[in-house]
């Protein structure tokens, strides 16, 4: 699966979705983690809501799921139409400890829909 986390320093998910410059691109099983790369979504000259949503969500479209500190109704609507689940984090969570607690979930039993991700992942690398 590639997983998305919105940050602004690498080392959190620390960003709303909407507002994120960046987002840190990883691959991860139950048993590995691999950063795959850094995504700019810097572009900021977009005026229209729905215009830079759209934007943001092109930017994170090969991820499954995408993690942020936050994202509103109409955004996370359109990710989740984009078949990518978006997840809310604490605030300043770290990547590292989110990815150890998703692989915690994968080798135990699932929620269900986890598993609808596992299932109809994007990474076919």
């Amino acid at each position: 699966m590639l997983i998305a986390f919105a940050s602004s320093d690498g080392v959190h998910v620390n960003q709303h979705f909407g507002w994120s410059k960046s987002f840190e691109l990883y691959r991860i099983t139950a048993d590995n983690a691999e950063y795959v790369k850094t995504i700019d979504s810097s572009e900021d000259q977009i005026a229209d809501e729905h215009e830079k949503l759209a934007y943001k969500i092109g930017t994170v479209q090969e991820a499954d799921i995408m993690y942020c500190s936050q994202i509103g109704p109409t955004a996370s609507k359109m990710v989740l139409s984009e078949k990518i689940h978006p997840m809310r984090a604490g605030e300043n969570d770290r990547i590292d400890e989110t990815i150890q607690k998703l692989q915690e979930l994968l080798l135990g039993n699932p929620p269900p829909w986890l598993l609808r991700v596992v299932h109809t992942t994007k990474d076919k690398g």
